[in-house]
């Protein structure tokens, strides 16, 4: 049961469901040595962390801009992954970000707003006068 534990932790592997889109990946992720691993038809519960990302992503964000060309897309992903690790608290975390910030206490000056992700998200920091 150990090993099969290990083998499973060490190996490498994509999970996705099984929309057709991912049909051209099955050969790359061959000839990579990745192994495919299927979730069942019409069970997003089984990947839940992604699921949970992408529901945080579209609610947060893409339900409130128009994207217009891929190039577009892929910015404000980045943007909004930026944010999601650095910025957003996540009550699992203890209200902290997967990328700790440091804590300023309240006499280091005014709390000031920094836009994220284009100004849909701020940032609160204190700033010296």
């Amino acid at each position: 049961m150990l090993s099969r534990m290990l083998n499973t932790l060490w190996s490498i592997s994509v999970i996705h469901d099984r929309d057709h889109a991912f049909d051209r990946l099955e050969a790359t992720a061959k000839a990579m040595g990745i192994e495919e691993v299927l979730t069942a038809p019409r069970a997003p519960w089984q990947n839940a962390f992604v699921e949970r990302f992408i529901g945080s992503a579209r609610r947060e964000c893409f339900d409130h801009v128009i994207v217009f060309n891929e190039s577009g897309l892929q910015r404000l992903m980045t943007l909004y992954c930026s944010y999601y690790e650095r910025s957003r608290t996540h009550l699992s975390l203890e209200k902290d970000t997967p990328i700790s910030r440091p804590v300023t206490p309240p006499g280091d000056g005014a709390v000031v707003a920094i836009p994220e992700v284009g100004g849909l998200h701020h940032r609160y920091e204190r700033r010296a006068a």
